[in-house]
């Protein structure tokens, strides 16, 4: 089952872990997407934030 995350920081520590990063973008918000090992994270934020998140993350990203 996928986990939803509510805060930015912790995404961002999820995403040392993490095998890739999908990106769906829906009309005013942004869904992440983190896939580890075991487990889906999902984040659900503004356009904004979500391309701030993705400069700091080392992942791969997929954009949907």
């Amino acid at each position: 089952m996928p986990r939803e995350i509510f805060d930015e920081e912790k995404f961002l520590e999820l995403a040392e872990f993490a095998v890739h990063c999908r990106v769906k973008r829906i009309k005013d918000t942004v869904k992440l997407k983190l896939r580890t090992e075991k487990t889906l994270f999902t984040l659900k934020t503004s356009p904004e934030s979500a391309e701030n998140l993705l400069k700091q993350i080392s992942c791969e990203v997929i954009e949907l």
